[in-house]
């Protein structure tokens, strides 16, 4: 075979490794049950177009070997030039809406047409008698469009991922830089490769851009179930035993007390609003709103329960909280600690400490054993629940203390920075 054959050799080796990474690629994309039909679909395409790639650049440098070959190589690398845009239009589509592509397959076709004119015309690049390669007035004419069409995705990838997930953006920012310079490094080469760097790139881009939209899916997974797990939540809180007794009450009045029926019902409406809202807040709320929603909840419990009194000592109210984070500590005070009381009592409070604010909720309920809150029983899940979001959404604390026959107090610290 001779020094060429020996050149060869490495290169089917690299051939043969891109290859069985586009294969993986393909096998481990069909049974992702992550990614969207619609994604997977461009990924293969992508592969195909790859693949066919690498057939082009093996055949254009073994038909420069071969004089006779001038019309096949012509046509062989019209198609290289041709196709290598469309593999990052085809990019666009994991970032861009289907309707502001129709520029970038503009620039697709007019590159296309432009090679084409290689068939009857050198303006682009012709093939001597000697079989060398020569390039036209035209001849860069695809590594400008390629280039323009490469600048527009690293922006648009930095607009729409860099804001919201910094470490996930940097996969697509990479994958454009790579692939940018494979372009400037195959322009700047003097001979002929059985494969291209802009091949071996795009096949690295390739199995990143999979990566990403994996991960990026995996989120929206978790952010359904983070949804779920907040519906939950308001369902927990809207009891039906609640919604029962209210409408009952609200009956009741209506014969003996028209007006409080009246109000009550507003406040009732106001309060089902209120934790219909919280199925859409993702972050921290004004302490105020949580505070007037908790006093919408104890008005009817208070028409409901002659024997209860709810009292407030606001002394701070700058500072914002997890959604429904108070209510269901008054509720479950209400539900499991003074409603069997002949005189229920329930204070409300809240004030500035050294680097936190400080709420407060003591009753004079029946109290319950501390040690017993990791059973999952109902009196416990809401309190749990309630302590998790203010964990991990404002790293505060949530302390209880409770002895039977005695009473609880429920202390929440929210940190000073968080607010």
């Amino acid at each position: 075979m001779g020094a060429s054959g020996m050149i060869v050799i490495p290169y089917v080796f690299l051939l043969m490794l891109l290859l069985s990474l586009l294969m993986g690629l393909s096998l481990i994309l069909m049974g992702d049950t992550y990614i969207r039909k619609e994604y997977k679909q461009i990924i293969l395409m992508i592969i195909v177009l790859v693949i066919s790639l690498m057939l082009q650049n093996y055949f254009e440098y073994r038909l420069a070997t071969d004089w006779t070959s001038r019309t096949w190589r012509t046509i062989v690398s019209i198609y290289g030039y041709s196709v290598r845009p469309v593999l990052i239009v085809l990019f666009y589509y994991t970032i861009l809406d289907r309707k502001k592509m129709l520029l970038s397959w503009i620039l697709v076709c007019v590159n296309a047409v432009i090679y084409l004119t290689a068939l009857f015309s050198p303006i682009v690049f012709s093939i001597s008698e000697k079989n060398h390669f020569m390039r036209g007035p035209l001849g860069y004419t695809c590594h400008i469009i390629t280039f323009l069409l490469l600048a527009n995705l690293f922006l648009l990838t930095i607009k729409k991922t860099l804001h919201k997930d910094k470490l996930g953006a940097w996969i697509p920012f990479f994958n454009t830089l790579v692939i940018i310079l494979a372009v400037i490094l195959d322009s700047m080469g003097n001979g002929l490769s059985p494969i291209t760097l802009l091949t071996g790139a795009v096949v690295v881009a390739c199995i990143l851009y999979y990566c990403w939209l994996h991960l990026l899916f995996v989120r929206e997974h978790e952010h359904d179930l983070e949804a779920q797990h907040r519906i939950q939540i308001m369902i927990s809180q809207i009891q039906p035993h609640f919604l029962y007794n209210t409408l009952s009450t609200i009956r009741a009045l209506c014969r003996k007390d028209p007006e409080m029926a009246a109000e009550i019902t507003e406040k009732f409406g106001s309060y089902l609003r209120q934790n219909l809202d919280s199925l859409s807040l993702t972050g921290m709320i004004p302490f105020q709103k949580e505070l007037e929603h908790t006093m919408t909840y104890t008005d009817i419990e208070m028409v409901r329960f002659e024997n209860i009194d709810v009292e407030y000592d606001i002394r701070e109210t700058d500072f914002s909280v997890p959604p429904l984070c108070l209510q269901p500590i008054v509720e479950n005070a209400i539900r499991h600690g003074v409603r069997i009381r002949e005189q229920g009592r329930i204070r409300v409070s809240t004030d500035q400490k050294e680097g936190y604010y400080e709420i407060r909720v003591e009753d004079n309920g029946v109290g319950f054993d501390v040690s017993h809150m990791k059973e999952a029983d109902e009196s416990h899940i809401g309190i749990r629940n309630v302590r998790e979001r203010i964990e991990t959404m404002c790293k505060g604390q949530l302390i209880i203390d409770s002895r039977k026959d005695e009473g609880t107090t429920v202390l929440i610290r929210i940190p000073a920075e968080q607010s």
